[in-house]
This record gives C-alpha cells, sequence and structure tokens, in this order.
C-alpha cells in the first residue's frame, strides 16, 4: 500500500467478482450469502468476540464479511473525506446529515487499510457496486464516498475499514464446530446507529436471551 492509501485509510478498488462468487448464478448452491453470522462464546478468537458480521459473499472458495458493530474509534466520517481530500476542513459542517451521522466501523483484520461501504440498493455504481441481495449493496470505490458527501449517495450506508475472510471451508468448519449461529440479514440492524446494541438485538431476532448463551450453545 502507498503513502497516499496510509493518509486516507480507503483503497479505491472495486471488489473483484470472483471474490463475490456470483451469488446470483441460477443452479449455485447459495450458501449464506447476504445472511448475518452472530459469534457464540466458543467462538475463541478476540478479534470476533461478540461479533455480528454481514455475509457479503460465500461459495465453495471462501466467504468475506463485514462485521456490523465494531465502532472504528476516533475515526469519523467527515474527517475521513478531509483526509481524502474529497471536501476541505472548512466545508464539513456543509454536509448532508446522511454523511454527519455514517458510521465508520471495523469492518474486520484483513486488509484494514481498505474501506468498504456497505449501504442501501437504491444506489449503484455500474461495475463497481456488487449486488448482494434485495435490499443490500457493497461498493469500495471512492466515487461513492464523493456522491455520499454531496448528498446523492445510498439513504442507508456504514463504511467499513477492513473485511473479515475465510478460506475454502473454513467458514462451515466454525459453523459446525458452533462458532457462529446466522439468520436472515435485517437491514434496520445493519445500519442501525446502535453499534452496541446490534449483538444483542441480533440474538433476540432469533430468539435467543443473551444472558441464557453458553459454549454449548446449539445450532441456529
Amino acid at each position: 500500500m502507498g503513502s497516499e492509501d496510509k493518509k486516507a485509510g480507503f483503497r479505491p478498488r472495486a471488489v473483484r467478482p470472483d471474490v463475490a462468487g456470483g451469488a446470483g448464478e441460477s443452479g449455485r448452491h447459495r450458501y449464506l450469502d447476504g445472511q448475518l453470522l452472530i459469534a457464540m462464546p466458543v467462538m475463541g478468537d478476540p478479534r470476533f468476540e461478540r461479533s455480528v458480521i454481514y455475509l457479503c459473499a460465500h461459495s465453495a472458495e471462501g466467504a468475506m464479511g463485514i462485521i456490523v458493530n465494531r465502532p472504528a474509534g476516533s475515526i469519523d466520517f467527515p474527517g475521513l473525506l478531509v483526509q481524502l481530500e474529497i471536501i476541505k476542513e472548512t466545508d464539513q459542517i456543509k454536509l448532508p446529515e446522511t454523511a454527519e451521522t455514517l458510521k465508520v466501523l471495523k469492518g474486520g483484520p484483513v486488509e484494514t487499510g481498505r474501506g468498504f461501504v456497505l449501504h442501501s440498493s437504491d444506489f449503484f455504481i455500474q461495475d463497481a457496486t456488487l449486488r448482494i441481495d434485495h435490499d443490500i449493496c457493497l461498493t469500495a470505490t471512492v466515487d461513492i464516498l464523493k456522491a455520499i458527501a454531496k448528498g446523492s449517495g445510498p439513504k442507508h450506508a456504514i463504511l467499513a475499514l477492513g473485511y473479515a475472510g475465510w478460506a475454502a471451508g473454513q467458514l462451515e468448519s466454525e459453523i459446525q464446530d458452533n462458532g457462529w449461529l446466522h439468520c436472515d440479514a435485517d437491514p434496520d440492524l445493519i445500519f442501525g446507529n446502535d453499534v452496541e446494541e446490534k449483538y444483542t438485538r441480533a440474538l433476540r431476532k432469533i430468539g435467543i436471551d443473551p444472558g441464557m448463551l453458553s459454549n454449548e450453545a446449539g445450532h441456529a
């Protein structure tokens, strides 16, 4: 990664179609594309403790997802726009509300210097946006940040730095070992502002009382 990428914290590259796995291909097993993974206590990996992950791609070759409930600390979206020289520092007060309030999250431990925008399907850039399901898309180019700054971006979005990745068969093995539960995606939960409450909300969505969890929890 070059010095410009380090400064920006956002690498302007589109998601590779081969990584996406072609969720919509007829005759292909759906796997868990577009579902939520919910970490269980038995997971044992501190990088994913109490994580809720939106699976952007899952195929026989592996899986890729974005953690949607881990704040990126002191990084905020208006400040990131300034670092990328998309806007001037004095223009931060002119940003639309969607840009001012957009959450910046730690998307996972892989390629933490690269940015991914999960967003509602009302925004699409040809050859750059990956449509994951009817409601949610993924875009990893700077163009979407410029659109959000101008007020012409998606209605709902989160920016994640990095992603979670699994090799072929790895995610299936972790699920078999009770490391993850999974359920249908909930755009309300993915894009909600209550980041710290998403883990509890996700568990309750599938009928689990967080206080009753143990290392012997079964599958969803």
